[in-house]
């Protein structure tokens, strides 16, 4: 028996960072929309804890025990008393490295997948606790939909949306290290006074309505700055998003992959065919949202 679980890329559409805590960690408000873009990961029982992984870029994906997907399992298998003896195999379409949460992606898909595998009976606030304890992003794949992360971005508020919204992300021709990129906005903001997080009333509203043109006015990303300081190509990738024809175009999450909202799917394949031909990304991929969080896609 195998089970397998779909789980979703996601944008940031609203990324408020506060000052660093004495733990380390910044207080976000964070506004996650899931898009349709996915990873598969299908759990097979096996005589031990092992990962294998096809895709774009999986080359780049970590096989070993500090791959979320396997922590997931680890995780599971601990609270439950048992051995987490499966073969976890990822089918990867998540950009890697590219701030759409794939890793999370995975863990969230092994979580959901290791309990219906092992029929476990977690209720849901159990896999969001052991979600929280993976990480700051973790637990949002499992949701799907669109919600505000408070505290590390882990306290989750559903978000009604009113409508479908368009993307393109252009993928970079290299990674940013999420740590680097707080410790650049860390220095950015030395002897600054840095307001606490807070979600945008007007964006939150953007998307109750399903209003591309509200949203596009509304999108932010206090990381942006952080990104581009370290990796200044984006600006140019950036800029031909916008010259193209994109409402909007800021850096998704810690980036490097760049997200822009367009107002419909044909003006989504002129935009990507711009960043194709400008040379300023390695690739693009078109996506829409909300998505659903993960789901249980095949046994």
């Amino acid at each position: 028996m195998s089970v397998t679980v779909r789980v979703p890329a996601k944008v940031n559409v609203q990324l408020a960072v506060g000052a660093a805590r004495p733990d380390g960690f910044h207080p976000l408000a964070n506004v996650f929309l899931a898009v349709g873009l996915y990873d598969e990961v299908t759990v097979t029982p096996a005589d031990e804890l092992r990962l294998t992984c096809e895709g774009p870029d999986a080359g780049q994906v970590p096989l070993d025990r500090t791959n979320l997907a396997a922590r997931a399992a680890e995780a599971l298998a601990e609270r439950y008393g048992r051995t987490p003896d499966v073969h976890i195999h990822i089918a990867k379409d998540i950009p890697v490295a590219g701030g759409m949460a794939g890793g999370s992606a995975d863990g969230a898909g092994a979580l959901v997948a290791c309990e219906a595998l092992w029929e476990t009976g977690a209720s849901r606030d159990e896999l969001l606790d052991i979600c929280a304890e993976l990480g700051s992003d973790v637990p949002f794949s499992l949701v799907g939909g669109a919600a505000l992360g408070i505290g590390r971005g882990e306290q989750l508020t559903p978000l009604e949306v009113g409508g479908t919204f368009h993307w393109v992300f252009a993928m970079a021709g290299r990674g940013l290290s999420t740590p680097a990129v707080f410790r650049e906005f860390d220095r950015l903001g030395e002897g600054t006074d840095i307001p606490e997080p807070v979600a945008s009333q007007e964006l939150l509203a953007a998307l109750a309505k399903g209003d591309p043109d509200a949203l596009a006015a509304a999108v932010s990303n206090d990381l942006q700055p952080a990104a581009l300081s370290l990796f200044p190509e984006l600006a140019g990738t950036l800029a031909t998003g916008r010259a193209a024809g994109a409402l909007a175009a800021l850096v998704s999450g810690s980036g490097p992959t760049t997200a822009f909202l367009v107002r419909d799917p044909e003006s989504a394949a002129a935009v990507g065919q711009a960043l194709l031909a400008s040379g300023t990304c390695r690739t693009v991929r078109t996506a829409s949202g909300p998505a659903p969080g993960a789901t249980i896609a095949g046994r």
